[in-house]
Formats: structure tokens, sequence, C-alpha cells
């Protein structure tokens, strides 16, 4: 078993890490190949002496690729890890991630402090990327989040009125996060009747932020 759990976190490690490298090789680099192109045209036109029209256009569409590669580095980093995680923890974080879900979510975060970096890491890239699939695929009208801690356990509930029947083999990720909770002790457990309502528990051990190693 803890073969399997360390070939897990391994595997899930280098999916990220190619996902990151395709998104950026995809994204924001072609982008700035674009601009470094459309800027070395402008350049040579300049040299020319044909500063006119022409040239401004080129200058102008290359100032708007430069603020859209931007924001693809941008959203690339909040994927990796938001920001807002880092600054102000978990119930903000996950505030924020609900309000890009396409029906209203409530969420409820009752923590008296702050869990370990690690496990608030992975209680939001489980709860993102729940939401993600009610957006796409439950058809709900309303959903909500709920985290607490009980006892050495940070527990978190996310609910909806879809029309049910999510499967952990129903192709929408939900094998891949009973992985990476199954990885460092966690629970992953699914209540989706078909026609709903669908409750989604997850379970993570619970560490304190001052208990992590220090470096």
């Amino acid at each position: 078993e803890l073969e399997s759990d360390r070939g897990v976190v391994v595997d899930t490690a280098a999916a990220d890490l190619r996902r990151i490298e395709r998104d950026l090789h995809d994204g924001a680099q072609a982008r700035l190949v674009n601009l470094a192109m459309g800027l070395g045209l402008a350049k040579e036109k300049l040299l020319e002496g044909q500063a006119d029209e022409t040239v401004a256009a080129m200058v102008d569409e290359a100032h708007g690729e430069v603020k859209l590669a931007l924001q693809e580095l941008r959203d690339l980093a909040r994927g990796i890890h938001p920001a807002v995680l880092t600054d102000r923890g978990l119930d903000a974080a996950l505030s924020s991630v609900a309000t890009r879900c396409t029906v209203p979510v409530k969420v409820t975060a009752d923590l008296p402090s702050r869990p370990a970096a690690a496990i608030e890491g992975i209680a939001y890239f489980t709860v993102s990327e729940l939401l993600q699939n009610i957006s796409k695929h439950s058809g709900a009208r309303s959903a909500s989040v709920d985290v607490w801690r009980t006892d050495q356990r940070l527990l978190i509930q996310v609910q909806d009125d879809g029309r049910g029947g999510a499967r952990l083999d129903g192709g929408t990720g939900m094998a891949g996060l009973a992985d990476r909770l199954g990885a460092v002790d966690g629970l992953f457990v699914i209540d989706s009747p078909p026609g709903g309502p669908t409750t989604i528990t997850a379970e993570l051990p619970w560490r304190d932020r001052q208990d992590e190693p220090t470096r």
C-alpha cells in the first residue's frame, strides 16, 4: 500500500509538471514568440523610416499580446498555488474559487487556525476540482462548501442539488482526487444517487502549521 501511495504521488506530480509545461508552451510562450516577431517587424519598419499608421497598429497589437501573456502567466501561477491561499488562508481562497463556479456557492469555513501548507493546498485543489465538476456536469442550481476541523482531521463537504450519478469511474477526475487524498492518509466518499443531490466528503489529516519542519 505504501508503494502504491508513493507511486500515486509521483504520478500526480509528473502529471502536474506536464500540465504546467504544456500550458506554458501552448499559452504564454507562444504569445511571447509572436510578440517578439511583431516587435521585430515594427523595428525594421521604423529603421526604414516607415513610422506610419502600420507601425503604430503593430505596436498596439504587441501591447495587447503582452497583456494577454501576463494574464495567462498569472492564471498559471494561480493554478500552481494561488496567492490568496498563501496570504489569507483557506476561507478566503475557497470563497474566491467559488465565485468562478457557474452556480451560486455558499462557503462556510470553521477553522480555529490554519493547517500545514501541504494539507491546506490539497484541500484547496480538492474543492476547486469539485466545483469545476459542478459547473461542467451537475446541472445544479446551487451548491455549498463546508470546511471544519474535528480532532486531528480536516473535513470538507461539497454538496449540490444537481442530477447526481457521480462515480469514481465516471471520467470526471473523481478517481484522481480519491487517489490524491489516499496518498496522504485521507478519505474521499461520494454519495450521489441518480437524480441527486450529491454530497462529497473529503477528509485529511490535520497538521498544525507551526509543526512543519524548518528548512
